[in-house]
C-alpha cells in the first residue's frame, strides 16, 4: 500500500521573516501592556510607609518616632508635615523619610558619639560595589538587585543601580520601559564603548523615584559591548582600558557621588560580565536550591575562576572583599530543598548567606506589575503573606548591609 505523502507547510517564509512578525507581535503587545499599568503622562511612584516601617528603616522606636515627628511639627520653622492615613495615623512618603532622616542626622552632629541617620560613606570607606549573578536565569537575580538597591536607598545610603542585562529586567521593575524609554547610547555601554560615540558616565545615569537612588537602564544595545570587544582586542591603543576594566574606570569617575554601586549582572560569562567582576568589590550569587539549578552553578563556578586566572594573568586586580551565596525562593517545607541547602551549607561554609530569600507569592505577584515589594499595597495580599515576604527579604538586606560596614569597619 502506498504511502501517502505529507501535505507541505503552508508556512513558506524563511525562518528569520518568522522570528521577526512575532517579536513585533510581542513588542506592541508589551507596549501596549506598559501603557496600561503605566500611561505615557504617568510616573512609576512607591507606596507610603507606616510609622512601624519608618521607625525600622531609621533605626528607631516608634514611640521615638512620634515623639520627634510631633517636636518637628511644633517648630516655628517647620516645613515637615508628613499626611495622615486610615485611623489619623500618619503615612510617610519617601521623601519623608529623606527629609527625617537630614533632620535627625543634623540634630546629632557635635555630640560625642553621634549616630549615624545619613549613612554616607568617609573618605577612608571604599565605594562599594556589588555585582549580582548567576549563570542560570530564574534563580531571583534581578528581583534581589532591585530590593537591594531600594532597602540601601531607603536605609539613608547613596546607590547606584546598573543594569548590564541586555533584558533589561531590573530597568522595567524601575520604571523604564527598555524598547521606548532607553535610546541609542543611553546603557552603560555608552560610556565604555571603543569609539568616537563614548559618552561620559555622568549623561547616562538616571534619577528614580526614591531619593539617593539613581540608575543606569539597559536594553539590547549591551550585546553591542560583546560583538565589539574581539575587534577592539586586536586594535587596542595602549592608553585605551582593556575590556575587563573598563565598568571599573566609568565607575571610578562618579565614585564620590555614591555609597554602594549595585551590578545586576547577564545571566552569562561574556566581556560583561568579566568587566563586572573585575570593578565588583563584591560578591553576590544568587541559587536556587535545586539540583539542576546547583549543577549549572558548578559549571558557573568552573568556567569564572578559569576566566578570571586568564584576565589576572594580563593584570586584572582583585578587589574582592567578600563573596556569598544567597539561597533564593527557598521554601522551608520542601524536604529536598531543606537537603540542598543543608549540602550548600556544609560544603561552602560560611560564604552561605546565613539568611535565605522565602519563595513567595507576594513576590511573584507584584513582579506582574513590575513593582517590589517596598512598591505594592500591603492591602493586596492577606498581612501574613505579605509581611513574611518583606520580613525575609529585609533580614537579607540587613545581612548584606552588615557586610559592607564590616568593610568600612563600622559597628
Amino acid at each position: 500500500m502506498a504511502k501517502s505523502k505529507q501535505a507541505p507547510s503552508s508556512n513558506t517564509d524563511p525562518l528569520r521573516a518568522v522570528i521577526r512578525r512575532l517579536s513585533e507581535t510581542l513588542s506592541s503587545q508589551l507596549q501596549a501592556h506598559q501603557a496600561r499599568i503605566f500611561p505615557p503622562t504617568a510616573r512609576k511612584s512607591i507606596r507610603t510607609f507606616t510609622p512601624a516601617e519608618v521607625a525600622k528603616l531609621l533605626g528607631l522606636a516608634e514611640g521615638y518616632l512620634r515623639t520627634v515627628v510631633s517636636d518637628l511639627a511644633a517648630r516655628d520653622d517647620n516645613d515637615f508635615n508628613p499626611a495622615t492615613g486610615p485611623g489619623n495615623r500618619r503615612v510617610y512618603t519617601v521623601e519623608d523619610i529623606a527629609k527625617l532622616r537630614r533632620l535627625l542626622d543634623e540634630s546629632t552632629r557635635g555630640a560625642r558619639s553621634p549616630r549615624r541617620y545619613v549613612q554616607n560613606r568617609g573618605p577612608d570607606e571604599q565605594l562599594q560595589i556589588i555585582a549580582v549573578m548567576n549563570f542560570k536565569g530564574g534563580s531571583g537575580k534581578t528581583t534581589t538587585s532591585a530590593h537591594l538597591a531600594q532597602y540601601l536607598a531607603l536605609r539613608g545610603y547613596r546607590v547606584l543601580a546598573v543594569d548590564l542585562d541586555p533584558q533589561a529586567s531590573l530597568s522595567a521593575l524601575f520604571g523604564t520601559q527598555p524598547e521606548l524609554d532607553v535610546g541609542e547610547n543611553e546603557t552603560i555601554y555608552g560610556a565604555i564603548r571603543y569609539d568616537d560615540e563614548r559618552r561620559p558616565i555622568q549623561e547616562i545615569i538616571r534619577k528614580t523615584y526614591i531619593p539617593g537612588l539613581d540608575l543606569i537602564p539597559g536594553n539590547i544595545e549591551l550585546m553591542e559591548f560583546e560583538h565589539d570587544t574581539p575587534k577592539a582586542l586586536l586594535q587596542r591603543r595602549s592608553d585605551e582600558p582593556i575590556f575587563f576594566a573598563r565598568i571599573e574606570s566609568v565607575l571610578s569617575e562618579v565614585e564620590s557621588d555614591y555609597d554602594v554601586v549595585v551590578i545586576d549582572c547577564p545571566p552569562q560569562l561574556g566581556f560583561l560580565t568579566m568587566s563586572a567582576l573585575t570593578a565588583a568589590t563584591s560578591l553576590m550569587i544568587t541559587v536556587h536550591p535545586q539540583m539542576l539549578d546547583v549543577m549549572s552553578m558548578n559549571q558557573f563556578l568552573a568556567m569564572t575562576s578559569d576566566l578570571l586566572d586568564e584576565i589576572a594573568s594580563v593584570g586584572a586586580a582583585d578587589r574582592n572583599n567578600w563573596m556569598r551565596f544567597l539561597i533564593t525562593r527557598f521554601e522551608p517545607t520542601d524536604g529536598p530543598q531543606n537537603q540542598m541547602v543543608a549540602l550548600l551549607r556544609s560544603m561552602f561554609d560560611e560564604h552561605v548567606m546565613v539568611n535565605s530569600m522565602l519563595k513567595s507569592t507576594a513576590i511573584s505577584d507584584a513582579g506582574l506589575t513590575n513593582q517590589t515589594l517596598f512598591e505594592i499595597e500591603r492591602g493586596q495580599f492577606t498581612r501574613s503573606t505579605y509581611d513574611r515576604a518583606l520580613e525575609s527579604m529585609n533580614n537579607v538586606n540587613a545581612e548584606i548591609e552588615g557586610l559592607i560596614k564590616q568593610v568600612w569597619g563600622r559597628s
